[in-house]
């Protein structure tokens, strides 16, 4: 299903497009129709599947005409900093045309965070994502209110109760306007997550759904590196792999136009794909890709839905993907039709964690394949948790993130 189906505003679809999103993921299609007719909404969907933008578009698509100025209109609040900083560059990108402000609240910063997350409460951000502790920090003190918020989004409700959140939840609520839509999102449905919908929520419609899995024909491996070993893998991996097409994907713009260029010094037949390319430039890549004049093409985010080639029998990724649902998506688009299909991924040092949450929602662990030892010593494979590596930006914005 496209976006352009769910009639969002023109300026959300902009955001949609630039982003590199094409076709909604499952709990995305039978998410939206019901926020958008404004429905109280309970769901199981664990992270990876696409709910954030399963809620966050419907929810901006409403405040591009229902916000309030100087007042906080919708309230997200999640477990951890982490998925609050996640979180918030989503918004970040996908408001890049609109005029919808936001701010991150979460513990662990010092005391200049504490005064500007207080300024941007006070001023009104349109879209609030916060952690339970740390919003109740700034409630505690009195200048915090939230009798504008139309929407409450609990996302991984779960991990919020099971990290004792309930009374700090209960109190937040407390503080929220009675008329309004209310969306919780969890991972599994407990007893206890049934009875805080049954307090919260009023005609719920609820949903299941379960993270997509790449089909079994897919060889993959993982290779755990250095930073500064990934453009020498990369070379003997398409040096040492029989493919027909190879398509490698960066996580930005700017690693595809330096890969690309890279690659090219090095021999390599190359095509580039990115947002800072014209559709008719993307369109005549595409065509030399698919007809095979060029071998192998870099690429964002932008090619990894929508797009069915079945000669393409080799996925890199370069950069770990941001979660399951676009780990998927870009292995995905090997091995189509009848065809079998290699997906190997380079996990550099600062990227173990992320990886391991992506084998974490799939349910299985990606074997870790060794290198050849003239390619040097590469680190151990040593993910601390689920949480993470991305770093926080500015906090209140409406300034804009890098597009893809």
């Amino acid at each position: 299903m496209n976006f352009t189906a769910f009639n969002f505003h023109p300026q959300i679809l902009e955001g949609i497009e630039a982003s590199g999103y094409v076709t909604a993921t499952p709990v995305q299609e039978q998410v939206i129709p019901h926020i958008m007719e404004g429905k109280d909404i309970i769901a199981s969907a664990q992270t990876g599947t696409g709910k954030t933008a399963a809620f966050l578009l419907p929810l901006m698509n409403h405040l591009i005409d229902h916000k309030h100025d100087n007042k906080v209109s919708a309230l997200i609040v999640v477990p951890t900093r982490e998925l609050a900083i996640q979180i918030s560059q989503h918004i970040e990108g996908l408001s890049y045309f609109t005029n919808i402000s936001s701010i991150a609240i979460y513990g662990g910063n010092d005391g200049q965070s504490f005064v500007a997350e207080k300024k941007g409460l006070q001023m009104g951000a349109d879209i609030v994502v916060c952690t339970p502790g740390r919003l109740i920090a700034h409630l505690n003190m009195s200048y915090t209110s939230f009798s504008g918020v139309q929407c409450l989004v609990l996302d991984e409700a779960d991990r919020m109760l099971d990290m004792g959140f309930s009374e700090d939840l209960e109190k937040i609520i407390q503080s929220l306007p009675a008329k309004r839509q209310t969306l919780l999102f969890s991972a599994t449905m407990p007893e206890k997550i049934r009875l805080l919908a049954r307090k919260i929520l009023k005609n719920p419609t609820e949903i299941n759904i379960a993270i997509s899995k790449p089909p079994e024909k897919i060889v993959q491996k993982a290779f755990v590196i250095y930073e500064n070993q990934k453009l020498t893998v990369v070379k003997h991996l398409l040096k040492t792999t029989p493919f027909k097409s190879a398509l490698i994907f960066c996580s930005r713009k700017v690693n595809v136009k330096q890969l690309a260029r890279e690659l090219q010094q090095g021999g390599f037949s190359i095509g580039e794909i990115h947002s800072d390319l014209e559709q008719k430039q993307r369109e005549e890549m595409l065509q030399g890709f698919s007809s095979g004049r060029i071998p192998i093409l870099v690429a964002t985010d932008i090619l990894s839905r929508g797009i069915d080639i079945d000669t393409i029998d080799l996925v890199i990724n370069y950069d770990v993907p941001g979660d399951g649902e676009d780990y998927v998506h870009r292995i995905g688009r090997t091995a189509r039709a009848e065809a079998d299909g290699m997906a190997f991924t380079l996990i550099g040092e600062k990227e173990q964690n992320k990886f391991a949450t992506i084998e974490e929602l799939l349910g299985k662990e990606v074997d870790k394949a060794p290198l050849p030892q003239h390619l040097g010593p590469v680190p151990a494979y040593q993910p601390r948790s689920r949480s993470a590596n991305k770093k926080p930006g500015r906090k209140f914005h409406n300034h804009r993130s890098e597009r893809r």
